[in-house]
């Protein structure tokens, strides 16, 4: 059997404090990789530190790490695929941990939770506004991963090139993890270390601003993946406020044999048309989901599986 090929992607942004000790430190703990920087418009010197370090330095004009991740997984061609930040936060030498796991149990995603030692490492509201997202994605998917904001993964070749990437920003890992949760893909977890960022690095994260880009993510995968259980919701509130206004009408109508206030009765009517009206909606939007998702599910058989 030969080696399978191992590719590093490193999406980047001005991080030219960071990329050539992210880039050494995965030479040194998978010598046989090719490691790819791809670069986002950086106004540093990214570009030129990443080629010093020995990376397969690429572009991406799109801003955004959903869109460098899409070209990423577009463009590189590779068994094991193993993903991280170029801020040198992530530790490198969990990756063959991760690639041994991937491998040995034929999982197609396993997952860097990570720990962190250091208190400036991990900032207080991402640490909360990752655990209620975490549970938000459990009780939405009826399962979740204990980081899912981690950018530090490991890919099977089928995960990768079965994975319609959509998302633009910084919710591409909620993407990732709800594309793992639909498919009922196996996968698995391994902790690392998170460490600060080197002194010259500074995070592009917005604590408030891209969580609520990531909970609107959620909110639209379920309405995308979930419609039944979306528009049934919808309906059901509908329905219920019908009731609620109607029940004075219908006892009114009991003691008199009148309906006097008609607006109530056409408001109601109304309510409850739109209710019928979003339930069916949903209901034939589960039909074309199911569609979706078998198309997608041959897609990723296509592939064979990692160690196989």
């Amino acid at each position: 059997m030969t080696e399978p090929r191992i590719a590093v992607l490193l999406p980047c942004y001005n991080e030219e404090a960071a990329i050539a000790q992210t880039v050494a430190g995965f030479r040194a703990a998978l010598p046989g990789a090719a490691i790819y920087v791809y670069d986002n418009n950086s106004s540093d010197r990214t570009v030129e530190v990443a080629r010093e370090a020995g990376a397969i330095v690429r572009t991406e004009r799109m801003q955004g790490k959903g869109n460098v991740v899409r070209r990423m997984f577009a463009d590189v061609d590779a068994d094991i695929y193993v993903m991280a930040d170029g801020d040198a936060t992530y530790d490198a030498e969990a990756a063959p941990a991760m690639i041994a796991r991937l491998s040995g149990e034929q999982l197609d995603m396993v997952v860097g939770t990570r720990v962190h030692e250091a208190a400036d490492a991990y900032r207080r509201g991402h640490v909360m506004g990752n655990r209620a997202m975490t549970g938000l994605l459990a009780r939405l998917f009826g399962r979740s991963f204990t980081d899912i904001f981690s950018g530090y993964r490991a890919f099977s070749r089928r995960f990768v090139k079965s994975f319609p990437v959509l998302s633009g920003g910084f919710e591409i890992e909620t993407e990732i993890s709800v594309h793992a949760l639909e498919l009922r893909m196996p996968v698995g977890e391994v902790e690392t270390r998170y460490f600060a960022r080197p002194e010259g690095s500074v995070s592009k994260l917005s604590t408030y601003g891209d969580g609520w880009r990531i909970a609107k993510t959620i909110a639209m995968l379920y309405r995308i993946e979930r419609p039944l259980l979306f528009f049934g919701w919808i309906a059901a509130l509908l329905a219920v406020a019908a009731v609620i206004l109607a029940i004075p009408l219908v006892v009114t109508y009991l003691q008199t044999s009148l309906v006097p206030r008609f607006p109530t009765a056409i408001l109601a009517t109304g309510l409850i048309i739109l209710a019928a009206l979003s339930f069916f909606a949903g209901l034939i939007l589960d039909t074309v989901v199911r569609g979706r998702r078998e198309v997608r599910r041959l897609a990723y058989l296509a592939h064979p599986a990692p160690g196989g």
